[in-house]
């Protein structure tokens, strides 16, 4: 696997490494060898199979390209240079059951759908929440139409977590604890609609940050109480951060819901290439094994949905 710079910056999430290495373009996943792709032994009628579900355009370029913010671990990420993580361990997986490759452009989450929506990318693979809203073409926190809309492959299900500083000084358990404080949340994600929705007689004070690892340098900082994100990456935070010192977990998992590959509604082809292609590696083990390697088998799904978002 080898990446090249490519195409100018369009996405941010979380890695302060990541700033120098998008001002040089974006990354690139060129190889279908991502670490975790030792998949059982497949027969070439069944590879063939599954090539031949592809639009033609995807089988005469060998590409997929996908859009992705490469700052999210343990979600998506940048290590040596190369891209690491769950999204483009299983991408690489995929590709290896398609025949073909991702192509993985790095640009700014909550831009995503729209570059998308004018043919920039032919998936978007980020850690996104599987929504009705974004299924219909609606951003979450904007509220803004972003196109026709989406359909998702669900890959995996996850809920929304609570990261606060060591020791929890402030003792919040749930989003209730949360009013009345500041509370630092990633511009464009599901998370905000979640503090919004969250009844409060005194008002938390939400503060949209353009990554998550903005939203960690404020908690570090003690300019917030709490920062919120998807369960992956907090928990990732909390083991990693300061050799594990800097912050914890509070509570449980909250409203937890499947992730999904986003295609055009209008590229049915690619959508069901893709859900085969992802319940192969789940018969085949080599999904599993990604989720182990990551942690994060407690998401695992039986099969690849469709719109399977609320």
């Amino acid at each position: 696997m080898t990446i090249h710079a490519s195409r100018g910056p369009i996405v941010t999430r979380r890695l302060a490494v990541l700033g120098a290495l998008a001002a040089a373009g974006a990354l690139v996943l060129t190889g279908c060898g991502g670490g975790s792709d030792k998949s059982a032994p497949r027969t070439d009628t069944e590879r063939e199979a599954l090539h031949d579900m592809l639009p033609d355009a995807v089988k005469k370029s060998g590409v997929i390209t996908v859009g992705s913010e490469m700052a999210y671990p343990p979600m998506e990420f940048v290590r040596n240079g190369k891209p690491a993580g769950i999204d483009p361990d299983l991408a690489a997986a995929l590709g290896n059951e398609l025949g073909v490759r991702f192509q993985f452009d790095n640009g700014t989450f909550d831009t995503l759908l729209g570059a998308q929506q004018s043919k920039r990318y032919d998936v978007v693979m980020s850690a996104l929440s599987d929504t009705s809203d974004r299924q219909e073409g609606i951003e979450p926190a904007s509220g803004m139409r972003t196109g026709e809309g989406v359909d998702f492959v669900d890959y995996l299900v996850s809920g929304s977590s609570i990261l606060v500083r060591k020791g929890n000084p402030d003792h919040i358990e749930t989003l209730a604890n949360l009013c009345g404080k500041n509370v630092a949340v990633q511009s464009g994600s599901t998370t905000y609609d979640l503090l919004q929705g969250q009844a409060c007689d005194d008002p938390m004070k939400i503060e949209t940050v353009a990554s998550y690892s903005d939203a960690q340098d404020h908690l570090k900082a003690g300019d917030v109480a709490a920062a919120v994100a998807d369960f992956p990456v907090s928990a990732y935070a909390a083991k990693t951060s300061g050799g594990g010192e800097d912050f914890e977990l509070a509570g449980e998992q909250i409203d937890p819901g499947p992730y999904g590959i986003a295609v055009l509604k209008s590229n049915t082809e690619l959508r069901d290439a893709l859900r085969a292609a992802l319940n192969a590696t789940i018969q085949n083990g080599t999904y599993e094994k990604v989720l182990t390697k990551w942690n994060v088998t407690d998401g695992a799904m039986s099969e690849g949905a469709i719109n399977g978002g609320s």
